[in-house]
């Protein structure tokens, strides 16, 4: 690891990411020098910077260089925290159609789409992202919590992964559907039933490696003759209560995939952790998201990506949304940067792309950076080990040319990175 700092400085600053990592964790010293720091605090950007790395975490900002450390000059670039996409999917490589999610379902042996998984991570520590909120591994079953184990271990590059293994629907709730009732295949979820049955599923995720329990709110989305989008939930109150409750009661959040009213209302009152997509969210329920403190992970990149290939209701998704994204915004929901990598090809769109929408949309590039450092951090209980730098937290650091206040695509030229 070393070596390969003292190599190549200017190519590979993600190594430091990694040292983090029990494989990496011996005690070299570098001290990172940049014309600028946004530290993801949202307090003025600190030129010149300076920052002393020794082993996995950090140890000074400012000041001066220890006389055993490895200076690295990185010039006009911005060092920030490692960037936190809260809600992506590593065993997935893309479904605009239900045809493109069948194909990775039916025809790709879950060997292979660990194999597919380890580039998907890999591109993503490449983009910057030094840590994932993996929200399901659609029909891959605990294969998340191996390829976290593989990082974990050193054996493959990776972010630091938060997985919740297979998530939670009903029976008719999730795909693949609409084959013969006389074939057995695989589910994209685990399906949940009854009241006992959530419990139970709860109890089998946590026990194989989940960090957090995901489950799908809300199916079947239509516009009612008012405008409104709705939609049909998944679970009964009594069932989405009993799962929440079982999960808060073994020290676990929930995440819930909502994007209307029945869905979003539903699982806020079981008491959820943070609403996924949150398409059409109104604002009495907004308010509520604000008393209680749910998150909201918008994955505006997935819609503008994702709605042009689907037809019917999703030609009204993105204009949904948008609205949705601004009033919680004004409103000051806690909004986690997430993206739903996986929903598009991870080669096919850098996951930074969300931080353009985000300020199209009416974030400042301070809180756009912040949704994806300290806000993603809070959301995954990690704030006292990353998502700002400070001394003692973990070495995550990224750096991007010239300043992102002024310019946020430079969040889609990580050093290293090839994009």
């Amino acid at each position: 690891m070393t070596a390969e700092l003292e190599s190549r400085p200017m190519k590979r600053l993600l190594v430091l990411a990694l040292i983090a990592c029990p494989a990496f964790a011996a005690e070299n010293v570098v001290a990172l020098r940049a014309a600028r720091m946004i530290d993801g605090r949202g307090g003025n950007v600190v030129s010149p910077a300076l920052i002393v790395v020794r082993g996995s975490n950090i140890e000074s900002i400012g000041g001066s260089v220890p006389a055993d450390a490895h200076t690295i000059d990185l010039g006009d670039m911005t060092l920030l925290p490692g960037l936190i996409d809260a809600h992506t999917h590593i065993l997935l490589q893309g479904d605009i159609t239900s045809a493109d999610y069948d194909e990775q379902l039916f025809k790709e042996s879950m060997p292979y789409r660990a194999l597919r998984a380890s580039r998907a991570v890999k591109i993503a520590l490449e983009h910057g992202f030094t840590a994932l909120r993996d929200l399901e591994t659609e029909g891959a079953m605990y294969t998340d919590v191996d390829v976290k184990r593989a990082i974990n271990n050193g054996v493959i590059p990776g972010p630091r992964l938060f997985v919740s293994t297979r998530a939670m629907s009903v029976t008719g709730g999730y795909g693949p559907s609409g084959y013969s009732p006389e074939i057995v295949y695989p589910m994209g979820v685990q399906i949940v039933d009854g009241v006992e049955g959530g419990r139970k599923a709860v109890r089998e995720q946590i026990a194989h490696g989940a960090d957090w329990i995901k489950v799908y709110a809300d199916r079947s989305y239509f516009v009612q003759k008012d405008g409104a989008l709705s939609s049909i939930p998944t679970f009964t109150a009594e069932e989405m209560r009993a799962i929440v409750d079982e999960a808060h009661r073994l020290r676990h959040k929930v995440a819930a995939h909502a994007m209307a009213r029945p869905g979003i209302e539903n699982a806020l009152n079981a008491g959820v952790d943070s609403i996924e997509h949150g398409i059409a969210i109104p604002d009495d329920l907004l308010d509520l998201m604000v008393a209680r403190g749910v998150y909201l992970c918008p994955t505006l990149t997935v819609t503008e990506y994702v709605a042009p290939g689907r037809g019917g209701v999703w030609a009204k998704i993105p204009d949904y949304h948008r609205d949705s994204f601004q009033r919680a915004l004004r409103k000051g929901v806690k909004i986690a940067f997430g993206t739903d990598a996986g929903g598009f090809p991870w080669d096919a769109v850098n996951e930074a792309k969300e931080f353009e929408y985000e300020t199209r949309y009416g974030m400042t590039p301070m809180q756009a950076i912040q949704s994806a450092t300290r806000v993603a951090a809070e959301l995954l209980g990690m704030s006292d080990r990353m998502g700002t730098l400070e001394p003692g937290k973990f070495a995550d650091i990224v750096a991007v040319p010239g300043n992102p206040l002024q310019d946020i695509t430079a969040l889609q030229r990580v050093s290293g990175s090839d994009s």
